[in-house]
């Protein structure tokens, strides 16, 4: 890829050496550093070399009477200007430049600081747009205007505010193996930004899951991107998340998709944790007996914080255990305690971030045969 931005924009920042060098460099590292517990070999799943991001922010900068997309400087000194960018998929980067010249016509650049965009692979886009100050009627007459012009979806969002002119998601379709999976995906919450390696990551966790059976728990599981195909392989599926939009966003694609050994409940890992040893009562739990469950499975994919030590000390409990990581210095603290009982027995990384020092990993683990 080639990009007039490199070494000044913030948001790549490897860009020597060409793009297959650098996936190289950065598996040979996670190699090295992992040895001590998985010596076998790592599956590589690379992604596209440009327009794999399927959700960016920008700034807006304000100029001479007009405004341009902005990002942060490699250097943290301030923003710079940018007319386009390389890594944004297909839907966003046809987009950008209309909605701006749009927005100027329209006049409704005032204290206009961000524009969020959130699109899908059939080319349905969201544009949230940001502001520092209340937004009218004109405002929103205006700004359906332009969505319609567009044949995009705009929000408007200001303090305390948020304006919904259609409808604030998009709907992906993911093409895992021989099947379509579709995903609703809500303005402003978490999504996997690379839609291509993405798919890859959830076939091959897919297959990390054949001739297990029972039933399996998941942490974490946000509004359900692994849980609804690994519904596939198991007897029932209960599935845990802090986040209340992110819960309404699962049972929605579990509707979406015609899955029903899916159980979505509202409970951070500590508190599923409580729930099921019984040591504390939960309200929103009455009717829920979790002690039905076949569990020796357990399917987590945590924040870059990790699971830490009591999470990996419930995690001793499960015959087999596949752990998504985006980030590889908390995977090594949780493998050092993981490995007192378990053995990682298949490894991979997934490219989500080109043109960055960041990999996603998966393990797959299983507990030790003790003699």
């Amino acid at each position: 890829m080639q990009c007039e931005y490199f070494g000044v924009c913030g948001s790549c920042r490897v860009y020597e050496s060409g793009y297959d060098e650098q996936l190289s460099e950065k598996s040979s590292v996670i190699a090295e550093k992992f040895a001590p517990y998985y010596k076998g070999k790592i599956d590589i799943f690379a992604s596209k070399e440009e327009r794999y991001r399927y959700r960016s922010e920008f700034k807006i900068y304000h100029d001479e009477g007009t405004v341009s997309y902005a990002m942060s400087r490699a250097d943290k000194q301030g923003s710079v200007k940018i007319e386009g960018c390389s890594i944004v998929s297909e839907p966003i980067a046809r987009v950008m430049g209309p909605l701006l010249d749009a927005i100027r016509e329209a006049h409704l650049e005032q204290k206009l600081f961000g524009i969020d965009f959130l699109s899908t692979q059939g080319g349905e886009v969201v544009a949230s747009l940001l502001y520092h100050r209340a937004l009218d009627e004109q405002w929103q007459a205006e700004a359906k205007a332009i969505a319609a012009k567009l044949g995009i979806h705009i929000i408007g969002r200001s303090r305390k505010q948020k304006l919904i002119l259609s409808q604030d998601y998009v709907t992906e379709t993911l093409h895992v193996g021989d099947r379509d999976y579709r995903y609703v995906h809500i303005e402003n919450s978490f999504t996997q930004p690379n839609a291509q390696v993405n798919e890859k990551m959830v076939e091959w966790s897919l297959s990390q899951l054949e001739n297990i059976g029972g039933d399996l728990l998941e942490l974490y599981c946000g509004a359900g991107n692994f849980t609804i195909p690994f519904a596939s392989k198991f007897d029932r599926v209960l599935a845990t998340e802090i986040s209340k939009p992110s819960i309404v966003a699962a049972k929605r694609n579990m509707e979406l998709n015609d899955v029903t050994n899916i159980n979505f409940v509202r409970l951070s890992a500590e508190e599923f944790t409580q729930a099921l040893d019984k040591t504390r009562v939960f309200k929103r739990l009455e009717g829920e007996n979790f002690g039905d469950y076949r569990l020796k499975t357990l399917f987590v994919d945590p924040p870059r914080s990790g699971l830490g030590e009591e999470p990996c000390a419930f995690a001793e409990r499960f015959d087999h255990l596949l752990y998504i990581s985006c980030n590889p210095e908390t995977l090594l603290r949780d493998l050092e305690l993981l490995s007192a009982t378990h053995t990682v027995v298949s490894m991979a990384l997934f490219d989500q971030f080109p043109y960055t020092h960041h990999l996603e990993i998966g393990v797959k683990l299983t507990r030790k045969v003790l003699a």
